[in-house]
């Protein structure tokens, strides 16, 4: 397969996509599959790539890349050798999703990303190309500020106030409106059963915003202290990369900051400290994972480098 083509993946717990682009920096094709997981990891890989072929007008058994950037959630493990048999590339980048978000967010230039989705992580690169991270240790751990931690806190205002020793809160007969619980002891019985995994509680995180702006003080606390906390991540990423007075663009990605409240308050703890300044992303994880594609082997075309010059994708 004549040509020159470069692959960027972001490989997610919801799903896959997958990007083909030329040495201009030309979208040609893009694919999506499914969630990235053990039992599904390859086919959620093939059935991407095989989409972005097919709408780039390649053979996807035939083509092989100049570069490909791979980025999953969970990092790299064990993938690299299992993708070094399903696609051909002269130079493979396998990656984690913070790496890619990051790049696609800031379009490539140095910077943070604060990511909230059902967990929660800040990574950063500066202009010398050294990087840090802060967070990201999980659900047992840390994910301070996520989706998940934040429905934890809500259950645990609700189930108080059930019980007689917190205070009065709305989150309680949401909670059970929701899920069709009969009360929060039995939702939280069902909370640790293959009923509720990880990523169906965190949706959840959409009960405590609402709870918020229908005026509930204790889903108000709870929202701000989750704001306070991703603002804490990047403030550890400027601390550790950045030197104090520096202008630094601080990207938002996750479903948790589709919460005006939350953002607003995201934004305000951010000011705290001089130099951080919030942006939203200009670029999804995917087309991160294509730039970083052709960061590995040179310079980024120009195309990729201007938002508006590709097409725009979610």
């Amino acid at each position: 397969m004549m040509g020159t083509y470069f692959l960027g993946v972001d490989g997610g717990q919801t799903s896959t996509t997958a990007i083909i682009g030329d040495d201009s920096g030309r979208v040609l094709g893009i694919g999506r599959g499914g969630p990235v997981g053990p039992a599904n990891f390859i086919d959620a890989v093939t059935t991407s790539l095989s989409a972005a072929c097919s709408e780039a007008g390649l053979a996807a058994g035939s083509v092989r890349f100049t570069s490909a950037c791979l980025g999953f959630s969970g990092g790299q493990a064990d993938k690299q050798a299992i993708l070094g048999q399903m696609l051909a590339s002269d130079r493979m980048l396998v990656t984690d999703d913070a790496t890619i978000a990051l790049s696609g967010a800031l379009s490539g230039e140095p910077g943070i990303v604060v990511i909230a989705g059902t967990g929660s992580i800040a990574f950063g690169r500066n202009a010398q190309g050294h990087t840090a991270r802060a967070g990201g240790w999980g659900y047992l751990f840390g994910d301070e500020g996520g989706g998940f931690w934040m429905v934890r806190e809500a259950m645990r205002a609700a189930l108080r106030w059930e019980e007689g020793w917190g205070s009065p809160t709305a989150l309680r007969a949401m909670f059970l409106d929701a899920t069709g619980a009969r009360n929060m002891n039995d939702l939280m019985h069902r909370f640790y059963t293959p009923e509720f995994p990880r990523a169906r509680i965190a949706s959840l995180s959409l009960v405590v915003n609402c709870a918020v702006e229908n005026g509930d003080r204790v889903a108000r606390e709870i929202l701000g202290e989750a704001a306070r906390e991703l603002a804490r991540l990047a403030h550890a990423i400027q601390d550790q990369l950045f030197a104090l007075g520096d202008s630094v663009r601080c990207a938002y990605v996750g479903g948790v900051f589709h919460s005006r409240t939350l953002l607003a308050h995201f934004r305000d703890e951010l000011g705290r400290k001089p130099g951080l300044v919030a942006a939203p992303p200009i670029h999804s994880p995917a087309v991160g994972a294509l730039l970083e594609a052709y960061r590995a082997v040179g310079p980024v075309p120009y195309g990729l480098r201007q938002p508006f010059l590709v097409r725009p994708l979610g």
